[in-house]
């Protein structure tokens, strides 16, 4: 499967929805302060609520403004995408149609190269999906949205969101030839449950022959995992 972008030539691929540990973003991709409004407000009289605000992570202080998501729930948005199938094409997905008409599409365009947005209309969509779930249940801005899977995960790693457990509703990232660098990502998907045997179960888009799809996967193909924020 090649690599979930619109050109081959490799460059360094910027963040999601910021380009530091220290920021998340908002609908189009601008960076936010910690305040989610562009801006770093004045000191809060009380301190010890000011020092529990900055011992969270950026995407935890943006989830305060989301309705609050299980991960159950994630996965159950997933789960019912499954059968779904690309067209002859490619493409031809309402996760597609979705991607085409958000502003993120033009940004993503501009970073990666090409034409118009209807380049990604037959594009690799694995990356896709995941977004349109986030979005589907109101946590998009914690769960990232692109179609170039190495750029996602890069966003759950500078937003201190990456890690290496499976746990259920992670984001997780494979590369087939089992390498551990973010660069080799090939493939992404959530995670529907650890097996314990070296295996997880998985939900994802774009695999088999171009369906969603629930899966057994060895977790020796894993580079990583990234974490929505999700309520108990």
């Amino acid at each position: 499967m090649t690599k979930h972008r619109l050109i081959s030539t490799p460059r360094a691929a910027c963040a999601i929805m910021g380009a530091c540990v220290a920021l998340a973003t908002g609908a189009t991709g601008t960076a936010l302060a910690a305040d989610g409004h562009g801006v770093v407000n004045a000191p809060p009289v009380d301190t010890k609520a000011q020092d529990a605000k900055a011992a969270k992570t950026p995407l935890q202080i943006v989830a305060e403004r989301l309705p609050k998501v299980s991960a159950a729930k994630v996965l159950d948005i997933a789960s019912k995408q499954i059968g779904i199938r690309e067209n002859s094409a490619g493409g031809g997905t309402k996760f597609h149609s979705w991607y085409m008409s958000s502003p993120r599409a033009k940004e993503t365009l501009a970073r990666d190269g090409g034409n118009t947005v209807y380049d990604y209309a037959n594009a690799p969509w694995c990356a896709m999906f995941v977004s349109w779930v986030g979005e589907m249940a109101g946590i998009r801005p914690t769960m990232g949205w692109d179609a170039y899977t190495v750029a996602h995960a890069k966003w759950f790693k500078d937003n201190g969101h990456w890690g290496t457990i499976p746990t259920p509703g992670a984001v997780a990232y494979f590369d087939w030839a089992g390498g551990k660098s973010i660069d080799g990502i090939d493939h992404v998907g959530f995670v529907k449950k650890d097996n314990g045997d070296g295996t997880i179960t998985t939900i994802e888009g774009n695999t088999g022959n171009g369906d969603v799809e629930q899966r057994v996967r060895p977790v020796s193909q894993i580079v990583g995992y990234g974490y929505p924020v999700y309520s108990n």
